[in-house]
């Protein structure tokens, strides 16, 4: 064998050397993730769910043009406290110790520090984690003495004890938020403190109330720098100042930016005050539409909305303190075609408008009619960050990642939902059973009234015949109704709705809040 000159060899060695190598490619980096939740907003109040609707909502019709609207969105119960909770947690509302009604300002906390949430499980992805806004859930305020006499929070004698010059404990920092900055009930609930990374920001030394038909709020302490006029505008001003800081770190962020409208008190600054020729709801809408503009403009500044899913719904339906009948005279309708509103198992109570922008995976202009929860989120961040789940986590959270990109099957097979009396209703395909009378919430026919005396214990609809939920259908169709009633008991006995090892439903533990219906699913 000839054996190549030693000059020839050098060559060689020397041409590998300078060779260039070919460049590893970048994995890109995973998205900023946004979560805008509005507070009783109904599914009728943005145009682009309801063309027919008089209010003018132009920045988040821009979301849906430019990403996915969802015509089929549900939270997973017609109320606040228990919505947020699946929100965070990706788990049914009522498999927590609270079965009916909503927390107060003054309640604990609700979500256990041993419980996952999208916070601390996006911390395992090295996220930066941010809670603004209404946080509704619960947290333990500091106490002047270890024994408190005093009532639940609807009272304003019920803070006598309360000590704000100390931290609080069991708040949004031990459920994963590294940032937070709210208040703790809704903003007619008392005490009116912004909270800031545990600890309040001003002194509390005032007592407010207002009793206006639409700016009402119940009486309680105030801290000096708590204006309810501009709450609502001094939590998007914050949540721009934390994505312009965030925007500058190589590090992606999530924010829980949680309105407080247009919840009572409905308060629209002077601006905004007769815009929408309705009424000082409708008002309140276009202010908070406004600002959303103003937030997705302050993505574009900083160059963020490319890798930035940013999500826009509401906690459940609207509320009749929006004055239905006036709205009404003007040709709106909160609930757009459905029936009902806040509070209820019926459509108007839980059907909400859910928007998802996010440019570097969906496709502007999508429309989605898949029946989607809002306790899909966390699983929809866990598959984003690459995050495997828990057997203990996100039981009833199914990811809506396959219906941004359309690369495969959305897996969710039903849907439970849930009234502020406890009342239950799951829904599969176009069928939703319905296990109380009537409406399980605020509208007619209320339970306990005459009206509900003689009616079937039961109600079937065809959503695809009768979205109205007018013509109950549950003797014509027995055995849908037995398949219905026995797959939730499958998700109650299981303690989840996805695939995956039995979990536990949480005891009941709060005093006088009572688990309606359970009789009536288990034929007992």
């Amino acid at each position: 064998m000839t054996k190549l000159p030693i000059l020839l060899v050098l060559a060689l060695l020397l041409f590998n050397c300078k060779k260039e190598k070919s460049p590893i490619p970048k994995k890109k980096p995973l998205p900023n993730i946004i979560y805008v939740l509005a507070d009783d907003l109904g599914y009728g109040d943005i145009k682009t769910f309801n063309p027919a609707g008089k209010i003018a909502t132009p920045n988040i019709d821009e979301m849906a043009a430019s990403g996915i609207k969802f015509t089929d969105a549900h939270t997973s119960s017609a109320v606040c406290t228990p919505t947020r909770y699946g929100i965070l947690t990706g788990r049914y509302n009522w498999r927590s110790p609270l079965k009916s009604g909503v927390l107060t300002g003054k309640s604990r906390a609700l979500i256990p520090n041993d419980r996952s949430t999208v916070a601390s499980l996006l911390k395992k992805a090295e996220y930066h984690t941010a809670f603004i806004g209404k946080w509704h859930l619960g947290w333990d305020w500091a106490q002047k003495t270890a024994s408190d006499t005093t009532g639940e929070g609807w009272n304003a004698w019920d803070f006598e004890n309360l000590d704000f010059t100390k931290p609080i404990s069991n708040g949004p920092k031990e459920l994963g938020f590294d940032y937070s900055y709210g208040h703790s009930g809704s903003l007619d609930m008392a005490p009116y403190v912004y909270v800031e990374n545990g600890m309040a920001t001003a002194k509390v030394d005032t007592v407010t109330v207002d009793k206006g038909k639409y700016t009402w709020w119940r009486e309680g302490p105030t801290a000096a720098d708590f204006v309810h006029e501009d709450v609502t505008p001094h939590f998007f001003r914050k949540s721009m100042e934390y994505v312009k800081e965030r925007g500058k770190e190589n590090k992606p962020f999530f924010l829980y930016l949680a309105l407080p409208s247009p919840h009572t008190p409905i308060l629209p600054t002077q601006e905004w005050l007769g815009k929408s020729d309705l009424n000082p709801y409708a008002d309140f809408v276009m202010q908070v539409d406004d600002y959303m503009g103003q937030l997705l403009e302050v993505l574009k500044k900083e160059g963020l909305t490319d890798n930035t899913m940013i999500v826009f719904t509401s906690d459940n339906g609207c509320s009749p303190q929006a004055n239905f009948e006036l709205l009404a005279e003007k040709g709106h309708h909160p609930s757009g075609p459905y029936r009902g509103h806040k509070a209820d198992i019926y459509e108007g109570g839980h059907r909400v408008p859910f928007v998802v922008q996010w440019p570097d995976k969906i496709k502007p202009g999508s429309i989605s009619n898949e029946i989607i929860c809002t306790t899909d989120f966390m699983a929809t961040c866990a598959e984003i960050a690459g995050l495997d789940l828990n057997a203990n986590e996100a039981e009833d959270s199914f990811s809506m990642l396959p219906i941004f990109t359309g690369n495969k099957e959305f897996a969710r097979e039903a849907t439970v939902h849930h009234s502020i009396n406890g009342s239950f209703a799951i829904r599969k395909g176009d069928f939703k059973l319905i296990l109380c009378p009537g409406s399980g919430g605020w509208s007619s026919p209320r339970p306990g009234s005459k009206e509900i005396e003689g009616m079937p214990k039961e109600q079937l609809y065809d959503l695809s015949k009768d979205p109205s939920e007018k013509h109950n259908i549950f003797e014509e169709y027995p055995q849908k109704v037995n398949e219905l009633k026995d797959l939730l008991v499958s998700f109650i006995d299981n303690g989840r709705s996805t695939p995956g090892p039995k979990q536990k439903n949480s005891p009941l533990n709060l005093a006088g809040k009572q688990w309606h219906q359970l009789e009536t699913v288990f034929n007992k």
